[in-house]
């Protein structure tokens, strides 16, 4: 996603570490962090920033918001009302805020990591499609497996706060040049025509499955055309492969589209539906 310029999502219930993972991911990449918890009573200003009197001066001097970051984790990002869900997503598609008419460029290295809960509804916002839209990937942060949370168990079970990551010896790895280098890099990967097809043809067979009562939008197969640059960049190539969309098709898409009411009482999910378009595409040989 940060090589595609683009957001994420990650849905799961609490205490998985997504939080964990964020702060991590941030470390790692040498990038500026910052975590908002959001909460009913959110305005946009808290999260953008405001322009404060300073009698001293006898001007207006902006207090800068939390979103003056380069890796910003917005927790429950479905718990504020819709003006402050806006606001963010602006900054995510724009790149920029606008406050009191002035307009502030964003940090290149951008991005939102948010995360919901799909099991407490109750007194939340759902995002609309057209705001889920702008984001990249939804990634689902399911339950480890049994030896994996008895190792965690066995090495972190002497605490209950968040561990600390000097401690965990994570460290960057990368310099902003090279995160530029890279993203540069993908920009020019070559995608063949017959990628190319493969991708629209997925994203427009999408639109006319008979579960879907929405498919994907024109701006998923320019997103998931970038996404598999990055993925194959990632991955050691300097090309794309049909095996790279599949992978990406699920959490770039299982957003975007929306179920028909019959398939919500059928029992069907958004994952299996995608597995079902995915497989009536022929990929090219």
């Amino acid at each position: 996603a940060l090589l595609s310029e683009g957001h994420v999502i990650l849905e799961g219930v609490p205490g998985t570490g997504k939080t964990l993972l964020a702060r991590c991911f941030a470390r790692s990449l040498n990038l500026d962090y910052k975590r908002v918890q959001f909460t009913p009573d959110l305005m946009p200003a808290d999260i953008l920033g405001t322009n404060i009197f300073n009698f001293q001066k006898n001007e207006f001097i902006l207090q800068r918001g939390p979103i003056f970051t380069e890796c910003l984790l917005a927790e429950e990002i479905t718990r504020p009302p819709p003006k402050t869900q806006a606001a963010l997503l602006e900054a995510m598609q724009e790149r920029t805020v606008t406050i009191d008419g002035t307009g502030y460029p964003l940090s290149s290295m951008f991005l939102v990591v948010a995360t919901q809960n799909p099991i407490e509804q109750e007194g939340t916002y759902p995002l609309p499609e057209a705001q889920l839209d702008r984001f990249l990937f939804k990634l689902q942060v399911g339950f480890p497996t049994e030896e994996q949370e008895k190792a965690m168990v066995s090495l972190h079970g002497h605490q209950t706060a968040m561990p600390d990551l000097d401690r965990l010896d994570v460290r960057p790895q990368v310099q902003r040049d090279e995160i530029i280098a890279l993203r540069q890099m993908v920009a020019s990967l070559h995608l063949s025509d017959d990628m190319v097809n493969y991708i629209v043809s997925l994203v427009r067979a999408s639109r006319t499955h008979p579960a879907l009562l929405h498919g994907a939008s024109p701006r998923s197969a320019n997103m998931l055309a970038t996404a598999a640059r990055a993925y194959a960049a990632i991955s050691g190539r300097a090309y794309a492969i049909p095996d790279d969309v599949k992978d990406l098709f699920l959490p770039a898409l299982r957003h975007r589209v929306v179920m028909t009411p019959a398939a919500h009482i059928e029992g069907s999910n958004t994952d299996g539906i995608l597995r079902q378009v995915l497989a009536s595409v022929p990929a090219p040989r």
